[in-house]
């Protein structure tokens, strides 16, 4: 049994879900991934680290590279890796190494060249083809031994080598195991090793598991066991006799045989040195539940082969969560997929969220703000951060502002239901043209609210945020911390006494650090406009359109922080 560091970066337990404990305190992640490879540099990231610190990252996810780490069979060498970490540890950077052992993105392009070359001992994936013909993949075979021990030695080798150079500075808080696993142009591995693992009983492990957990499946599993609901008799059957003849089968059986895989690899690497391990996913891509104009075929398509078959995506996440029990976590990417329905998904079972790459434009920016508040994520990553200018980069603007208020959103991230993070893309000029972002009403407290864009005369702009539950003085009142630019709340109370719902004091907020706590001074009391009377408190945008109106009733948005207290009368007078 692995018996835990508690200084060492580690999860913590809180109402359903985990937080992440960094130096020994709750720690809001607010990360960028590097682009692939940029990780096997010291000399290159000597420019980079700066202009990351400078845009308010304080996570950095990039790779350490089997072929790098172990180029010859047996020697390991470390050198590079330990002038990133150092350096990392300089500018005041976390880092979450990315373990790019067999797999990345459904391929085993980072293996070293004593492992792709030697494929009588590490046999690849074969690809059924049109004809029978098999054509040879350019991934590892799960099923062949030599590559998940080779793989299980590295990894081990890595993360002793973490736990001697680093234990005591907690620069790697986190690390994730392989890179969107799973088998890329087919369904399920068509090798000789691969059949005869299909050929035989479906394992009584996995049976027992769907049938105890069967009330609790995640709802895209259950979708495709319809065939094996209906079967009486399961013992010593085969996977097509239980599952039936599909692709999802296939998908299934890749499941359990890359979890079995992958479980040996991390189980090593927690017994060496025990960070929080992950593992990430290239989601499955479906057409409806997008929300960017991109063909299918940039994601990936909707069918397994097309995405990496056997990953941990919806449709056998239970899989991976049971029998990978060594991963702590699982991590969708999240790209194309609806941003706000990957997150809910990726909640399953209380599974924490962390999302490692995502769009690094504004469009993506936004979202996290959903991530952070609704769902209560450990962490966002923006993909290929290095290469975008710090004039250009968004999160900039978005992590300053998190940075400023994080000690209060892991606060509320522990009080279950309590926080409501949104965003509005932007609207369409066109008044006959839908708007993409409609608004939201939720339930906080002793109020409904209805979160929508900020009210102006001209075009509004778009807007993102959350609110934050704080307290109720009484029944008819309730406290709110608002964080964020261009939207706007209204509150109704849910008494069916209230006759009146109204704003009892609305104040800009100056967040301060104080003793290393963060604190609200007050900057200005508002009222009048900035309640367009009364009626709702508005989150303006940094540059309000006014439009024709001549008059500039909207003043604009400063702090981005703003406490206000909504009250309702009970009865009559």
């Amino acid at each position: 049994m692995t018996v835990r560091n508690m200084n060492i970066p580690h999860l913590r337990d809180v109402h359903g879900s985990k937080q992440l404990i960094v130096d020994g305190h709750p720690f809001l992640l607010l990360g960028a991934e590097l682009q692939n490879s940029s990780l096997t540099s010291a000399d290159y990231m000597q420019s980079v680290w700066p202009k990351l610190a400078a845009a308010n990252i304080n996570t950095v996810l990039g790779c350490v590279t089997w072929e790098q780490i172990e180029a010859e069979e047996g020697k390991f060498n470390f050198e590079e890796l330990d002038r990133v970490i150092a350096d990392a540890r300089l500018h005041k950077l976390k880092l979450v190494l990315l373990w790019f052992g067999s797999f990345k993105n459904g391929l085993s392009t980072y293996t070293p060249s004593w492992v792709k070359l030697d494929t009588k001992r590490f046999p690849r994936a074969q690809l059924r083809k049109a004809g029978g013909r098999l054509e040879t993949a350019d991934v590892l075979s799960i099923f062949g031994t030599e590559a998940q021990k080779a793989d299980t030695k590295a990894f081990r080798g890595l993360m002793n080598h973490l736990q001697q150079v680093d234990e005591k500075y907690s620069t790697v808080i986190m690390v994730q195991v392989e890179n969107e696993i799973g088998l890329l142009g087919d369904s399920r591995d068509g090798g000789a090793l691969a059949e005869k693992a299909f050929s035989e009983p479906v394992p009584d492990a996995l049976i027992k598991q769907l049938h105890d957990s069967w009330d609790v499946l995640h709802p895209d599993l259950k979708a495709n066991l319809a065939h094996f609901h209906s079967v009486k008799s399961t013992s010593g059957k085969s996977w097509i006799e239980i599952f039936g003849t599909s692709a999802h089968t296939d998908e299934l059986f890749m499941a359990y045989h890359y979890t079995l895989y992958v479980e040996q690899v991390a189980s090593a690497g927690q017994e060496a040195y025990r960070l929080p391990l992950y593992t990430n996913v290239w989601q499955n891509y479906m057409g409806d539940d997008s929300e960017n104009p991109f063909p299918a075929i940039v994601g990936g398509g909707g069918a397994p082969g097309d995405y990496p078959s056997g990953g941990a995506v919806t449709n056998v996440i239970d899989i991976w969560q049971e029998f990978a029990p060594s991963l702590d976590f699982i991590s969708p990417d999240v790209y194309l997929n609806n941003y706000s329905k990957s997150c809910a998904h990726y909640r399953h079972r209380n599974n924490p969220l962390f999302i490692p790459e995502q769009r690094r434009d504004e469009h993506g920016a936004r979202r996290i703000w959903a991530a952070y508040g609704t769902y209560g994520a450990l962490g966002c990553s923006p993909f290929g951060i290095d290469t975008l200018n710090l004039e250009g980069n968004p999160f900039r603007r978005h992590y300053g502002l998190l940075k400023t208020v994080s000690q209060h959103v892991l606060a509320a991230q522990t009080r279950p239901g309590s926080s409501y993070g949104f965003y509005f893309d932007e609207q369409p000029r066109d008044p006959l043209r839908r708007d993409p972002t409609p608004p939201h009403n939720i339930v906080l407290g002793n109020f409904e609210l209805e979160i929508k864009r900020s009210f102006v005369f001209g075009h509004p702009a778009p807007g993102f945020g959350m609110v934050i539950h704080l307290s109720d003085a009484a029944e008819n009142r309730s406290r709110y911390l608002l964080i964020g630019f261009g939207f706007q709340v209204t509150f109704k109370s849910t008494s069916s006494k209230a006759t009146f719902s109204g704003i009892l004091s609305f104040e800009e907020k100056e967040p301060m650090n104080v003793d290393g706590k963060q604190v609200l001074k007050t900057a200005r009391m508002l009222n009048g406009d900035e309640t367009r009377s009364g009626k709702f408190v508005i989150m303006p945008s940094d540059d309000p359109d006014y439009g024709d109106f001549p008059i500039c009733v909207t003043i604009p948005g400063r702090t981005g922080v703003a406490e206000c207290e909504a009250y309702a009368i009970l009865g009559g007078n």
